[in-house]
């Protein structure tokens, strides 16, 4: 189980505070699939970050009782004076993985080649969101938080990204936040959506969809 508690996100803002999201609570059940939805800038992002560990909450808590992934192709946990494989062998040593099983399947995955030797600091965007969006997948977590992932890279690596995740690990809770309403409609279980700071978790994902379109 995944839950928030009073989840509240406070950035500076012309010399005050904004705030992104405001008291968020909902309870994320294994194998449940949630959709969050909301205009850009309206926190999907930020909160993603939150229940990944990556980003400081400013009031409230997130409880887990199930393993919770980083969000899927996000490059900013890996030390950029690395190379790939230093990362990639770090990340064994934390998670108890063996080494060459993980970088063969992180070879064929990211097919970045000898990139891999390469510092990260020196990839782009695009090369750390394939090197992040492996390891996510290798690691086998219970829950992965999926932050427009599938449109990194070309039509043949989106098709892997959703053989992985949505075929292979069906069975995993997932919070995922897309523009593409029909990926929501065949993937998520529930939505909920995010405006002003407000976080509003439907039943009927129709509404949701059309309150998200009203905005």
């Amino acid at each position: 189980m995944l839950r928030c508690i009073d989840v509240t996100k406070d950035y500076p803002a012309h010399g005050g505070r904004r705030r992104v999201l405001d008291r968020v609570n909902f309870t994320l059940e294994r194998g449940e699939k949630l959709g969050v939805l909301g205009r850009n800038g309206a926190g999907k992002s930020t909160l993603i970050r939150i229940i990944g560990g990556v980003e400081p909450l400013s009031g409230g808590s997130v409880e887990r009782t199930m393993t919770v992934s980083w969000p899927l192709a996000f490059g900013g946990a890996f030390q950029g004076s690395l190379s790939g494989l230093d990362n990639l062998r770090f990340i064994c040593r934390i998670y108890g993985l063996d080494y060459a099983p993980t970088r063969a399947f992180v070879d064929d995955f990211a097919e970045l080649g000898s990139q891999l030797g390469e510092p990260v600091k020196t990839y782009s965007s695009g090369m750390r969101a394939r090197l992040a969006f492996a390891l996510s997948i290798v690691i086998e977590f219970d829950c992965y938080l999926i932050d427009e992932v599938i449109m990194v890279g070309d039509a043949r690596f989106h098709r892997r990204c959703q053989e992985e995740l949505f075929e292979k690990r069906h069975d995993r809770a997932m919070i995922v936040v897309s523009h593409d309403m029909g990926f929501m409609r065949d993937t998520c279980d529930h939505m909920a959506v995010i405006n002003q700071g407000l976080f509003t978790r439907y039943d009927d994902n129709a509404e949701a969809i059309a309150t998200y379109e009203a905005l």
